[in-house]
């Protein structure tokens, strides 16, 4: 077989490529990682007030009327743990009481944007001065960022003893969320 000059060239051509791509090399390098645990959580809309203003009966001998469930806050939280750390928790405690009220909170199932190993929700709590778990399970996770992300919050008031009951104005209760292993 006579190889023609071009087909030699072509030929040596591709055996000198051939040859360079069976000489390789390898190499390593340590890479480093970092992540610190993380516990972050947040209520939004920050800027409003949650309003359960008791209706007053049209009629005498009518009973108070309890405001509509109030669902205008959504609890966001962003979660690193540590490996072999339990599951963390949120959990929500009032700094007074009002006689005669029992306010109720009940924490949605988590949307919006986030993900991991997001929190599912302890049912309806009553909150008192004590911290009462209101989401359970929370891994490795993130809710997004602000309203319809994360657990939508959903207040109610409830009569528990009318002889309490008194004339109240702008009563503020403070509500404090702590997310905790």
């Amino acid at each position: 077989m006579i190889l023609r000059p071009f087909q030699f060239r072509l030929s040596l051509l591709l055996f000198l490529c051939g040859t360079y791509f069976l000489i390789a090399q390898t190499g390593s390098r340590s890479v480093s990682f970092n992540l610190s645990e993380v516990a972050l959580l947040d209520v939004e809309p920050a800027a409003s007030y949650i309003n359960l203003a008791m209706n007053i009966p049209t009629e005498a001998g009518k009973a108070v009327s309890m405001p509509e469930v109030n669902v205008t806050k959504w609890l966001n939280y962003t979660s690193a743990i540590r490996t072999g750390a339990p599951k963390r928790s949120v959990s929500a405690q009032v700094d007074q009481l009002i006689e005669g009220v029992t306010l109720k909170l009940q924490t949605g199932t988590a949307s919006g944007s986030g993900g991991g190993l997001l929190g599912t929700s302890a049912g309806n709590v009553v909150l008192t001065t004590s911290p009462a778990v209101i989401i359970i399970g929370i891994g490795g996770a993130y809710t997004g960022i602000g309203i319809n992300n994360g657990h939508l919050l959903s207040f109610s008031l409830e009569v528990n003893d009318y002889k309490k009951l008194v004339q109240t104005t702008d009563k503020i209760i403070t509500i404090t969320y702590t997310i905790s292993n």
